[in-house]
């Protein structure tokens, strides 16, 4: 909804799963993990690393230690990129792990996106056919929801239909760039 804005979106996810592709990085997971974590095609298998890194927070660590220096040095790339782009009024960086990547650091504002849990729920089930304990699992080895609240500059109430959150993005953005032009 940010991008019909004005705002350039890198998503973190999308960033993430490209770095686990790169052939250094699956040398390294080969390396720590085996076999198992890459498909019979040779591709990186997600779902294999998801299992070994949610399941044991030393190997989440190890992972992230490996793919955040790599995903700060390409965000900046992209960011110095958009920056140079007419139209572009501002780089909305969509990062579950914001804070925990030090991608915070980043932002000039911090917008937390608040859903209940069965919208997530539903959501996830849905998109990533990802159980209730799964959607927990991973929550638990993110900063809780009530700190990433505490610690955005604002809140979008994501509990009800489309034109109301639109119209939610539209005010919060609105802010964001007013805020610049002080």
């Amino acid at each position: 909804m940010l991008e019909p804005l004005g705002g350039r979106v890198i998503d973190f996810d999308r960033l993430a799963h490209a770095e686990l592709s790169e052939p250094d990085v699956l040398e390294t997971l080969l390396l720590w993990w085996g076999a198992s974590v890459v498909s019979p095609g040779g591709d990186v298998d997600r779902g294999a690393i998801a299992d070994i890194v949610f399941n044991d927070p030393a190997q989440l660590q190890r992972l992230e230690d490996l793919l955040y220096p790599r995903l700060m040095k390409r965000s900046e790339v992209l960011l110095a990129d958009a920056d140079a782009e007419p139209g572009v009024k501002a780089m909305v960086l969509d990062a579950p792990k914001l804070f925990e990547a030090g991608l915070d650091r980043l932002c000039d504002s911090v917008i937390f996106v608040d859903t209940l849990m069965s919208d997530r729920l539903r959501r996830v089930e849905q998109n990533r056919g990802w159980s209730e304990l799964e959607l927990i699992r991973r929550e638990n080895r993110q900063t809780p929801l009530d700190q990433k609240r505490a610690n955005a500059d604002y809140v979008i109430v994501n509990h009800a239909g489309l034109d109301e959150l639109r119209e939610q993005v539209v005010r919060v953005f609105s802010s964001v760039l007013n805020s610049f032009k002080k």
